[in-house]
């Protein structure tokens, strides 16, 4: 078993940690105060290919493997978690759903778009009654001569006002519950559709998260992405690709604060001495090391995995949930290595403590990481 990362895949990490901290660092701050959305930033990730990076070049894609994914994910994570974040949504929600469950005629209308990071890309399945309970979906599509009208709302949607095509899940037959919703990809601009509240939140805040409100929102019969009815199930295979970015933003953001850690250490002095001579200090950052390598490793099995063809159901969970949890932990010592002055924001490890909670909730709690993991072995038990 070879653990160790190819020249190729250690310079794209170089490139994209140097792209970070020239491009990203000077402004996360301004950007996190201003609940700014980072536009030019995320262009130039376009042009560096990192919209795109997991789909084959004919469609303007890197073609990637999800270990370099993960990597670049995590790299950007270590600077800013809010940039990260607004790829990995754009990348493995909207562009792969749209990758793995549209047709020729769709992929090739938009995913050069979206590969290119011409066009941004959105995901809406969660609704104010339908979070973990997706299955509860109230947003409904019903037929209308060769297209759809959908009606409804969804909230908590990843660049919401920014994106220039959504995935939306519908329900087009409520008697099938999670058998009975549809996909649908809905270009802004559409009468009917529109962004609605951008929420104000404790950290990420320079990631755009809003509701998306459909209103006798007509698309043609072509916006149908997928079978009809199985837009949910689409969706879970989605989320095992997802949950593999989140968990390596988890190890990004785990990393970046450790970083922040040891360099304090090493620079503050109490009782005459710098606290990294003290153990206490030294026990947490061996604890705080140990587990982002224990995290890592897991994300890239399921990387490997993924990238092998096989299914990554339970591995993505198991990633995703120990190193979320993980990156809370590290975080919160982070902030206690520097003390009170980890309490202010002269120090990037308070706005690291709070862009990471997001973590062990978005795209399935922690809860629901558990309940994939048991429901995995108990099947195959």
């Amino acid at each position: 078993m070879d653990f160790s990362y190819t020249d190729e895949q250690r310079q794209l990490g170089r490139a994209v940690r140097e792209f970070a901290e020239a491009e990203i660092l000077p402004h996360v701050r301004a950007w996190d105060e201003k609940s700014e959305f980072p536009a030019a930033v995320i262009q130039k990730c376009g042009e560096l290919g990192l919209m795109g990076s997991i789909f084959p070049e004919e469609y303007g894609g890197a073609g990637y493997g999800y270990v370099e994914y993960a990597l670049l994910i995590e790299e950007l994570a270590r600077v800013d978690p809010s940039v990260a974040l607004i790829v990995a949504a754009h990348t493995s929600l909207c562009s792969n759903h749209l990758y793995l469950a549209g047709s020729k005629e769709q992929k090739d209308r938009y995913l050069p778009r979206l590969a290119s990071g011409e066009w941004l890309g959105s995901w809406s399945l969660t609704e104010p009654e339908a979070g973990s309970d997706a299955g509860g979906t109230r947003t409904a599509a019903v037929p209308d001569g060769a297209g759809w009208i959908i009606n409804g709302s969804k909230t908590f949607t990843t660049n919401a006002h920014q994106a220039q095509l959504c995935v939306v899940m519908a329900a087009t037959d409520r008697s099938q519950s999670q058998h009975g919703i549809s996909a649908f990809l809905v270009e802004a601009g559409t009468p009917g559709f529109r962004p609605g509240k951008k929420e104000d939140k404790l950290g990420m805040r320079a990631s755009d998260t809003g509701e998306v409100i459909l209103t006798d929102c007509r698309v043609p019969g072509s916006a149908l992405l997928g079978t009809a009815g199985e837009g949910f199930i689409d969706a879970l295979r989605v989320l095992d690709g997802g949950r593999i970015s989140i968990a390596a933003l988890s190890v990004g953001i785990a990393q970046g604060a450790f970083d922040a850690a040891l360099k304090y250490s090493k620079q503050r002095k109490q009782f005459g001495r710098f606290i990294s001579e003290f153990q206490a200090i030294q026990f947490k950052l061996a604890d705080m090391a140990t587990e982002i390598e224990a995290a890592r490793l897991l994300v890239n099995r399921a990387c490997w995995l993924k990238d092998q063809g096989k299914s990554v159901n339970r591995e993505s969970a198991m990633a995703k949930l120990f190193a979320s949890e993980m990156a809370v932990r590290a975080c919160n010592e982070a902030v206690q290595i520097h003390g009170g002055y980890g309490f202010t924001k002269d120090y990037p490890v308070e706005k690291f403590y709070r862009d990471v909670k997001l973590m062990t909730i978005g795209e399935g709690t922690s809860e629901i990481q558990k309940l994939v993991i048991a429901r995995q072995l108990l099947k195959n038990s």
